[in-house]
């Protein structure tokens, strides 16, 4: 028979860091995202930022009453990223959802669970981004039904934008939204972009658009933003990381105006 394994205790505690990671951001995802996780890990998480999910129920078709549904669960789903410890920033990543529920209302449920965070949507990031662009007149595409599309139209023309063409596909299901190609993307990007337009945005975060926007701006000879995009941009930014990334795209080279030191 083995003798058993002696066990002891170092002579001393280890010396603990503040965080484990210098920056925190906390994301609040559907249930049914594919796509956001894998842009923030490629264009955000680093050394120094840390990104942490939570996932919240979601049920298709995308409508705005089935949009509106997540709203009761934004606080809990929030409270139960790093329990009982501050981010700097946290995103909810719903476009569509966040105009229909509103981005003070996004704001103000999330900030019930976390708050000294600050809270980003992809909408308002959009405008943001946009507005560093220089952007006035604009061109839409998503993914979505025109009922669905309705809403996001009155949302930029009420923040000042002239919307020279919104194009929508038609989709319901945001899985399927995730899996529209990029070579599509690309092709309904070139469709979509207005020739007086001083910008493009594709909306939802659902879609693979933030991956090849600089490809997207060569080929339409004009800036675009896309939700993912924009939401990773002021993340960082809110973060204090001002590296220019050209290869991402324009926006990537702007800093965010009112960002954290």
């Amino acid at each position: 028979m083995k003798s058993p394994v002696a066990l002891s205790l170092a002579s001393r505690s280890p010396r603990l860091d503040a965080r484990p990671v210098n920056r925190r951001i906390g994301l609040v995802i559907l249930a049914t995202d594919h796509t956001t996780e894998v842009d923030f890990q490629r264009m955000v998480a680093s050394d120094r930022i840390g990104v942490y999910v939570t996932r919240i129920p979601y049920a298709n078709p995308v409508t705005p009453e089935n949009l509106r549904a997540m709203q009761p669960s934004l606080t809990e789903a929030a409270a139960l990223i790093l329990p009982d410890e501050a981010l700097d920033v946290v995103m909810y990543s719903c476009t569509s959802a966040s105009v229909v529920i509103g981005d003070e209302e996004v704001a103000a449920a999330i900030t019930a669970a976390k708050p000294g965070a600050t809270v980003v949507t992809p909408t308002d990031a959009s405008v943001r981004g946009l507005r560093a662009l220089g952007a006035k007149n604009i061109s839409v595409l998503t993914p979505y039904t025109i009922e669905t599309s309705r809403p996001m139209a009155g949302y930029f023309v009420e923040r000042g934008f002239a919307i020279d063409r919104f194009t929508c596909l038609g989709l319901t299901d945001d899985r399927e939204m995730a899996r529209i190609r990029p070579e599509e993307i690309m092709a309904f990007a070139k469709e979509a972009a207005a020739a007086e337009s001083d910008a493009l945005f594709i909306s939802c975060t659902a879609v693979r658009a933030a991956g090849i926007i600089a490809e997207i701006e060569q080929a339409i000879g004009k800036p675009v933003v896309s939700s993912n995009y924009a939401t990773a941009w002021a993340c960082l930014r809110l973060c204090g990381d001002q590296e220019a990334r050209p290869h991402l795209g324009r926006l990537m080279e702007l800093p965010l105006e009112g960002e954290r030191p």
